[in-house]
């Protein structure tokens, strides 16, 4: 079956969405957060032009949800580590509640960004963006050639502009 009218997900969201939230529960141990991952599914959904023949629309609605749950939780983990660098911060220093949901929300595109990175590519690039290391002292910090830290400078900033032209 194609879906790609509003009736047609209109259908499969009446099917499967009790379904769909009882599984995050499951998972998520939140009926509240449960119930809003399914409908950012059926929010993804809306966004396609056009659904792709579902033999098996739970299969399909539960990776788009297992996604969205994986999303969900390194969100979640970047906000842990914010509030405990915020902890450890003076009270003077502490930035406003708007400039904490700007720069979390910040950390989550970045962290995005660079999720598809091999982990010496990714930690190669933010010694250079964030402690402004020269290549000379990534090479040394992480036991490696010169060359080295240059083919992955190259590479992680192929993988962010490329992400970024998406």
């Amino acid at each position: 079956m194609l879906l790609n009218t509003a009736p047609a997900l209109e259908t499969l969201y009446l099917d499967h969405v009790q379904w769909l939230r009882a599984l995050l529960q499951r998972r998520l141990r939140c009926s509240a957060t449960a119930a809003d991952l399914a409908q950012d599914v059926f929010v993804r959904l809306l966004s396609k032009p056009t659904l792709p023949p579902l033999q098996e629309p739970r299969a399909y609605l539960a990776r788009i949800a297992h996604g969205l749950l994986i999303d969900h939780r390194r969100r979640q983990a970047l906000e842990q580590a914010w509030l405990q660098t915020l902890a450890a911060l003076p009270q003077d220093f502490a930035p406003s509640p708007e400039e904490q949901v700007q720069i979390i929300d910040a950390l989550a595109r970045i962290d995005a960004l660079l999720e598809g990175l091999r982990p010496r590519v990714r930690e190669t690039f933010l010694l250079s963006r964030l402690e402004g290391l020269s290549h000379p002292a990534i090479a040394a910090r992480l036991g490696v050639s010169l060359s080295t830290v240059e083919k992955d400078m190259a590479c992680a900033l192929r993988h962010c502009y490329r992400l970024l032209m998406e």
